[in-house]
């Protein structure tokens, strides 16, 4: 039986990241989705042009909905937007008491586009990390987060650790990012720090990689897979999505999450999935 995963974050309207590419992610892992929102954005392949934030109350009538019905065995969260949401978000996982959430801290969008307000970030890092089963920042999320500068893989191991502090079990430092060793992300957990390498791509259709990378990473959590694991199955999917990525619009275009139903090399995945 596929186990249900939430989400909980933005809209794209471009449909490659946000919440979109958040349930082509748990679909293509083998998980049910499920969404919360918590704004509306408009945005296409370029740029993030307008964002309507909607009401924590809104925001907490969802999740209480789909807890109240839904077997949730992870939750992936995004944009959250604002102190308000941060707070209804964080108020709702302790009263569930969800063991795997996997926290992708969006700050920012790709074009530059601010995510969450300097209040959200406060109630983030205070109310949310402590306790997650993860957090998934980028280099430059993690260099703000920490006051690390981080511009490589060891950089990422001394960030994860001041993150460490924070409260979450482990934290994993994206390095799509950084200027040497591009492509090794590092997980930093209390017993020590492992990489996880890439073949770099220098495709340009990166758009929705880091919502799509946490989800997957919270799908083979909910169907069981260790921490380690979850991550390098997750790594294995999001590298050949960004491989495949699909050029549409005049900017960056989406990953393809679904890359192994076109590509007959990608055929393994299917197994992987289905077992």
């Amino acid at each position: 039986m596929q186990p249900t995963v939430l989400t909980i974050g933005g809209s794209d309207s471009s449909g490659g990241a946000g919440i979109q590419a958040d349930l082509k992610a748990v679909a293509a892992n083998g998980g049910y989705g499920a969404s919360a929102l918590t704004a509306v954005t408009a945005q296409n392949t370029r740029e993030v042009l307008h964002t309507h934030q909607l009401p924590a109350e809104v925001v907490e009538a969802q999740l209480r909905a789909l807890f109240d019905d839904l077997d949730i065995r992870a939750v992936k969260t995004g944009m959250l937007v604002s102190a308000p949401i941060v707070e209804v978000v964080a108020a709702a996982l302790d009263r569930e008491g969800v063991e795997h959430v996997v926290c992708d801290p969006v700050l920012g969008a790709t074009t530059g586009s601010a995510l969450l307000d300097a209040g959200g970030l406060e109630v983030m890092g205070r109310r949310l990390f402590p306790g997650l089963r993860l957090i998934t920042p980028n280099a430059e999320e993690a260099s703000r987060l920490s006051g690390v500068e981080v511009r490589n893989p060891e950089d990422a191991a001394r960030a994860g650790k001041r993150l460490l502090e924070m409260g979450p079990r482990a934290v994993l430092v994206k390095g799509g990012h950084f200027e040497q060793g591009a492509g090794c992300d590092v997980l930093v957990t209390r017993e020590g720090s492992r990489r996880y390498g890439a073949s770099w791509s220098a495709s340009p259709h990166t758009h929705g990689t880091g919502c799509s990378y946490a989800s997957a990473i919270a799908t083979w959590l909910a169907r069981g897979a260790s921490l380690e694991d979850a991550v390098g199955l997750a790594k294995q999917f999001i590298d050949d999505a960004i491989r495949a990525g699909i050029p549409v619009g005049g900017g960056a275009g989406p990953t393809d999450p679904f890359f192994f139903l076109r590509h007959d090399d990608a055929s393994g995945w299917l197994e992987k999935v289905r077992s």
